[in-house]
């Protein structure tokens, strides 16, 4: 049996490796990097090129707050009024916290071959980062071909599905820690950093299980490796997606389960094991859905949300109240093709605020959106639209969802109670702080509303924010 099938479009890419998009982006992109990228060079000249910012004063908070995971897609490239329209709409709400992997979603091989490194497209995403006022995160994930045990075309890039969601061979760990190092001291002012992803080629297939003695022991020498770098950055995983199933599965766990379905327990053994093994952790991170693997949402889109607060309270309760935050998170399935366009964007924008407010009852302070624009086209679900032409790069709703809770819950946030009228209760889902109130329609119709001692209507789906 294979590892469990999960959502189809955030398992689906299509990774080759990123080639300027024209000199005139190119030269708009090594402005806002403010120094030359790195290139291929030796080991030496692979650890940090000249003008890279010093790491902050002070020690790094475990909680980073709300933002979003870049993607193959993003504002690194593209129209230069389109990349720079981005900049300053990130640069408004300066602060969001915007992760990056080292391999994929953006970024080519860091390293081709042993001791030849090549961190053009990072150095672009992470000087996007730093234009923008953003808070930068590194997702450790994938690991060059050399340490999967390529042998032919050493240097070069398979990017296939098959070959870039490959684990690295256990001989090989400890190299890919050297590798986590190297990418450390290129960009001390990145001072949070997520282990691998998802569990990428740590499943096994003898035992239909995940392969967490494997992980762990990865997981182990690159936390060891970062700390020794720093003591003071911030490291964290395991990256597991939190997978439901029916509770009349084989796999079903008889002690996390609700509405929503069941954690598949295999999920919960891998996690536990990591709590226990792990030499170490600043905070802890999750990866999933509020529908189940079948993409069920039980009993609703809206009901299915309670699963991310019932993982986030088992996970806080097993780590001792250790950070949580969610690498991904979804509440919308997708079709056969893996695209979600059945729901209108006040619903999805609605759905979504619901799940956000469920993950910060089940303890969460920090989140990151999945795929903040396409190539081209219309972007349901996007953060932005694609910058491919010179009117793109404009905020959607979806943007303004995320950045204004960013703004209004960030972490260290004290939550507060409001009360909402009883005919309405069921039908909201509300999150109050002493200044802020936000208020989410979850029917497809206009109701009469009364929140905080406050009478308004709300319109279909509506999101709402109230200042208090």
């Amino acid at each position: 049996m294979g590892r469990p099938g999960g959502d189809a479009r955030r398992r689906r890419w299509r990774l080759t490796a990123l080639l300027g998009a024209g000199l005139a982006a190119l030269a708009l992109l090594l402005t806002l990097l403010g120094t030359q990228p790195g290139g291929l060079g030796t080991a030496h000249d692979g650890d940090r090129p000249h003008g890279t910012p010093a790491a902050p004063a002070g020690s790094p908070r475990p909680h980073v707050g709300w933002g979003f995971t870049h993607t193959r897609y993003s504002a690194d490239q593209g129209s230069p009024a389109a990349t720079a329209r981005v900049t300053r709409l990130l640069g408004r709400d300066g602060g969001l916290a915007q992760n990056q992997h080292i391999m994929g979603w953006g970024a080519d091989n860091p390293e081709p071959a042993r001791g030849r490194y090549d961190f053009d497209a990072l150095d672009r995403r992470i000087g996007l980062v730093r234009a923008s006022g953003g808070t930068p995160v590194i997702t450790l994930c994938c690991s060059p071909d050399w340490m999967k045990g390529a042998t032919a075309g050493a240097g070069r890039t398979d990017w296939s599905r098959a070959a870039l969601e490959s684990a690295p061979l256990p001989a090989h760990y400890q190299d890919f820690a050297d590798l986590a190092a190297t990418v450390a001291r290129r960009y001390p002012d990145v001072r949070h950093f997520i282990v691998w992803n998802e569990f990428k080629g740590f499943w096994n297939d003898a035992g239909s299980r995940w392969d967490y003695e494997g992980y762990t022991r990865m997981y182990n020498l690159v936390y060891k490796a970062l700390k020794n770098v720093d003591r003071d950055v911030m490291v964290g995983g395991p990256y597991l997606v939190m997978d439901s199933v029916d509770p009349r599965g084989p796999h079903a766990s008889t002690a996390l389960r609700g509405p929503w379905g069941a954690m598949d327990q295999r999920v919960l053994d891998a996690f536990a094991y990591w709590n226990t093994h792990r030499a170490g952790a600043d905070f802890t991170v999750v990866d999933g859905a509020s529908y189940t693997r079948d993409d069920a949402l039980l009993p609703d889109e809206f009901a299915a949300t309670a699963k991310l607060t019932a993982v986030g309270t088992w996970v806080r309760r097993l780590t001792r109240d250790l950070p949580l935050w969610w690498a991904e998170y979804y509440v919308e399935p997708g079709d056969g093709d893996g695209e979600r366009t059945g729901w209108s964007e006040p619903h999805r924008v609605a759905v979504q605020a619901t799940g956000m407010i469920a993950m910060v009852r089940g303890g969460a302070g920090s989140g990151f959106y999945w795929n903040p624009q396409e190539r081209t086209g219309p972007c349901p679900g996007c953060l932005w639209s694609p910058t491919d032409t010179a009117g793109g790069g404009r905020e959607l709703p979806l943007y303004g969802l995320v950045s204004r809770f960013a703004r209004a819950f960030p972490p260290g946030t004290r939550y507060a109670t409001v009360s909402v009228a009883p005919d309405a209760a069921p039908h909201l889902r509300v999150l109050a702080t002493r200044r802020t109130v936000l208020v989410v329609n979850t029917l497809g119709r206009r109701i009469s509303a009364r929140v905080d001692g406050r009478r308004f209507t709300m319109g279909a789906y509506e999101v709402k924010w109230l200042g208090r």
